[in-house]
């Protein structure tokens, strides 16, 4: 017996014994199983149904038939436990380099994410705790990620060459972008959706919201309507979010503001936090960016493009080379 499969015996062995612990209410009951084996790493059944659960439940409220339902329930889950190997595989991979991640990459990261979507920290909490999450479940996460992010570029970036024409070439078909970016001085209203909202709920939280355009587009002040209806942490200040740059705007709200002016206001936008009204303020037209100032960001751009589109068939090289056992 080779040292792999002598690992791969002792894990599931160990497992097993963890795993069939027996209740001490005096009745046999398996507390969980093993659903696959990733090379000297195992799959349980909790973790995979930790991270299905909440997919469950999404579909489960959809009225779907009964064959429809359960034809979607178990595509989710194997799409799941898929997701699940690709995990453990690149998690060994990332032990096998030797990469890291430190506390300043991980603080930096979700600053990122806070300031492209508008949250404060509250509201970053307040959007954990209505998926289940606590703050250092969501670090781990992100750390988890940025460790794939490091390892991909390790594996790939090698072997991808971006000339100076490729750069070019997108600067040329992208004018929109480099021929000055726009900011925009935003305030906005936040009716947030409790967790537990059901579909009705959630249509009256939606008829509030369009009430309240219909109201500031009759003339009621965005401020006003703001301080007293807003459930966001800048309502006190009349929902203002202050000025930003296009890129750091999220991709929903960016294809929002496409065309409109100072003092016009969105839709009612179904956002992450909750449902969402913005007033545009005021539009600032920053200077053009030459070629050469766009350049880098270009590069980086078309690096992540490329990087995507070779990951899934690093990922299946990555399959084909382990030992993958799934256990139904």
């Amino acid at each position: 017996m080779n040292n792999l499969l002598k690992k791969i015996v002792l894990r599931v062995i160990c497992a097993f014994i963890f795993f069939g612990l027996f209740a001490t209410s005096g009745k046999a009951e398996l507390v969980d199983r093993i659903v696959a084996i990733v090379n000297d790493d195992i799959i349980s059944l909790s973790e995979l149904n930790e991270m299905f659960e909440p997919y469950a439940e999404n579909i489960k409220s959809r009225g779907l038939s009964s064959e429809e339902e359960r034809a979607a329930l178990f595509k989710v889950r194997e799409d799941i436990l898929s997701h699940l190997i690709d995990q453990k595989l690149t998690d060994q991979e990332t032990k096998r380099f030797g990469i890291s991640v430190k506390e300043k990459e991980i603080d930096k990261t979700i600053e990122r994410i806070k300031e492209s979507n508008f949250y404060t920290d509250e509201d970053l909490r307040k959007g954990l705790a209505r998926q289940n999450l606590t703050m250092e479940e969501y670090r781990e996460r992100i750390r988890e990620q940025i460790l794939r992010s490091k390892l991909v570029n390790m594996e790939i970036r090698s072997r991808i060459v971006i000339t100076k024409e490729d750069i070019k070439s997108y600067y040329d078909s992208h004018s929109e972008i480099y021929q000055g970016e726009k900011k925009y001085h935003l305030r906005h209203i936040l009716l947030e959706i409790p967790s537990l909202a059901d579909e009705t709920g959630k249509l009256e939280i939606k008829e509030k919201a369009d009430a309240m355009l219909e109201k500031i587009k009759t003339g009621e002040p965005f401020e006003n309507m703001a301080r007293k209806y807003s459930q966001s942490s800048a309502a006190a200040k009349g929902g203002d979010l202050g000025m930003f740059g296009h890129d750091v705007l999220s991709p929903q709200l960016r294809e929002t503001l496409k065309g409109m002016k100072a003092g016009e206001v969105t839709p009612v936008l179904d956002t992450d936090l909750g449902y969402q009204i913005f007033l545009v303020q005021e539009i600032r037209d920053a200077r053009a960016k030459s070629l050469e100032e766009a350049s880098p960001e270009i590069q980086e751009k078309l690096y992540k493009e490329i990087v995507d589109k070779k990951f899934q068939s690093w990922l299946e090289s990555l399959r084909k080379r382990s030992h993958i056992k799934i256990i139904r």
